[in-house]
């Protein structure tokens, strides 16, 4: 029994690692605002200093729901390179994953204002599992004890980013190592690993005169054997100090957004998930705040 007990707790492990918002890694409703957490080649590409955290509380309502924080600072080197780096912490239940990575991109000039820009991070990143908030019906139950128990691993990531004043492209893909993550015994197999996921993000800036901007976005986020996740944002901007948006994800929620840039300096962002999954029944929605310090000089 003991041995039908450990299997089970393994597997259900796993599926922690592979379902979690169906995917391993956090989601962000303002990605745009964040974006270089999500492809590293954003470093570089805007004539920023810019140090960004990002607050996720998802699910209010569910106990042990996920609760995200992310901390990144990106910044121009010379004419044509960009480094930055970030840090993280995503809570579910009785799981923590927390993680860091450094970033250099280098950039490309195309044809006028048209550049690519590719990087490359690595980092590590720890999964662990709080035995103290798992209970079993059996309190002897050596399946497992009540310490924290994970593993620490390596992580890289390639991204690149096609980038114009009116529109961009990128390309991500992190955890390109696919490490394996053992919780328990270091020594026996595991199903459970670090996949490799693959981001797709692009947008367009719409000049109406002087002072407005409309901005529609996307974000593409597929990792095997999840389906396919979009995110179809539109973003609408005044005088490039405030801002409110919408956006929808598939199969999970409608998202509400406002913000404001004060003095170029100091950025704020608010965004509001309406559950459309059967979740609605018990969560009142997600809140996420965006909080930022930008140094430098805007360009057209």
């Amino acid at each position: 029994m003991h041995a039908m007990r450990r299997l089970l707790t393994i597997a259900a492990l796993g599926l922690t690692l592979h379902v979690t918002h169906a995917q391993q890694l956090p989601q962000l409703t303002q990605y745009q605002f964040n974006d270089y957490v999500f492809n590293p080649a954003v470093a570089g590409s805007r004539p920023f200093f810019e140090l960004r955290s990002a607050h996720r509380y998802q699910w209010v309502g569910i106990q042990d729901a996920p609760r995200t924080f992310m901390l990144s600072g990106i910044s121009p080197v010379g004419k044509n390179m960009g480094v930055g780096g970030y840090l993280y912490t995503d809570h579910v239940g009785p799981t923590r994953r927390t993680g860091f990575q450094a970033s250099y991109a280098y950039h490309l000039r195309l044809t006028g204002d048209l550049k690519l820009s590719l990087a490359l991070s690595g980092g590590m990143v720890q999964f662990l599992v709080d035995g103290s908030k798992i209970q079993f019906n059996d309190p002897g139950d050596p399946a497992l004890d009540d310490q924290l128990r994970g593993q620490l691993e390596a992580d890289a990531q390639f991204a690149l980013l096609l980038y114009h004043p009116r529109y961009w492209f990128g390309v991500a893909v992190p955890q390109l190592l696919e490490n394996k993550v053992r919780f328990l015994d270091t020594n026996t197999q595991t199903l459970s690993s670090l996949e490799m996921h693959n981001y797709v993000t692009g947008g367009y800036r719409f000049l109406i005169g002087t002072d407005w901007k409309v901005e529609p976005s996307f974000m593409v986020k597929y990792v095997t054997p999840v389906p396919v996740k979009v995110d179809l944002t539109a973003t609408v901007r005044y005088k490039d100090t405030f801002w409110l948006g919408g956006s929808y994800r598939t199969n999970d929620a409608y998202c509400a957004m406002i913000g404001y840039w004060h003095k170029q300096v100091f950025q704020f962002g608010y965004s509001y998930d309406v559950i459309t999954s059967n979740l609605r029944n018990y969560s009142t929605g997600t809140h996420e705040v965006m909080l930022a310090v930008t140094l430098g000089k805007a360009t057209e």
